[in-house]
């Protein structure tokens, strides 16, 4: 058990995407600053495909935003993480801020007691899950978490800043049909291999999981290792996000019409 405080919010902004990613880089650039404690934070959000760096210098980038915004989803640009990846009503999105003189050096550190922490939280909820990466998935990573060795349920990238770090990522609860059906076109578009059955929700392996339950999992996890603190967004940090939120929506006219 640690002393150290942690923040822990749920507030999203499903219906202004570019706000809901912006904030994730606000708490961090505020972590960096010394103005702000370790904060959590999972939050359901709206329906977007969330793109990478990589993906946004394609050449099939503007024809994957299309096709994203044809689904009936929102194309950002995110904080962390490698290749497109899905957002909607039935998952969690999530992001870890920590202050860090060091951030570099503790990388694989912070993805190993990430994913330990939801690694525990699904096995709390009675789902078989592991770490590690499965042949074909999207965005793949290391510190995914799969159920079964066959399915993805969770993604993690990690940005740096000069004192801080930020891990976040998404938890598939339901629906993995909105994201194989989305990820389909947008993955050919940027002409990314995939095999579209490695893409899953929680609820295929305990149909009784909710969002509410894993939110609920995740708080009890931290809290036993810590003084957790729910907590409001601060007014400096929602306006930080707000100047930041449209530098994350992808271009207005890219994939429009």
């Amino acid at each position: 058990m640690t002393d150290t405080p942690l923040r822990f919010i749920t507030t999203g902004f499903a219906t202004d995407p570019g706000l809901d990613i912006a904030l994730s880089r606000a708490l961090l650039l505020r972590a960096s600053g010394g103005e702000i404690v370790e904060t959590f934070r999972i939050n359901q959000p709206g329906r977007v495909v969330a793109f990478g760096k990589r993906d946004a210098i394609a050449p099939g980038y503007p024809a994957a935003v299309a096709a994203a915004r044809s689904a009936g989803f929102e194309a950002v640009e995110r904080l962390a993480g490698g290749r497109a990846a899905v957002f909607h009503e039935g998952t969690l999105a999530f992001s870890w801020t920590v202050p860090d003189p060091d951030p570099r050096r503790n990388i694989h550190e912070r993805f190993q007691a990430l994913a330990g922490l939801l690694l525990g939280v699904f096995t709390d909820l009675g789902i078989n899950a592991e770490i590690g990466e499965i042949h074909g998935e999207y965005c793949p990573g290391e510190y995914s978490i799969n159920v079964g060795g066959a399915i993805k349920v969770m993604g993690v990238g990690q940005r740096l800043a000069r004192n801080a770090a930020h891990i976040g990522g998404v938890i598939v609860v339901s629906d993995g049909s909105l994201v194989r059906g989305v990820l389909g076109p947008v993955y050919r578009e940027l002409d990314l291999p995939w095999r579209p059955s490695t893409a899953g929700a929680l609820q295929d392996a305990n149909p009784d999981v909710s969002a509410a339950h894993v939110v609920a999992a995740v708080a009890t996890r931290l809290a036993a290792t810590r003084p957790v603190t729910p907590s409001p967004f601060q007014p400096e940090t929602l306006a930080l996000g707000r100047r930041l939120a449209p530098e994350h929506l992808a271009p207005s006219g890219v994939g429009a019409g």
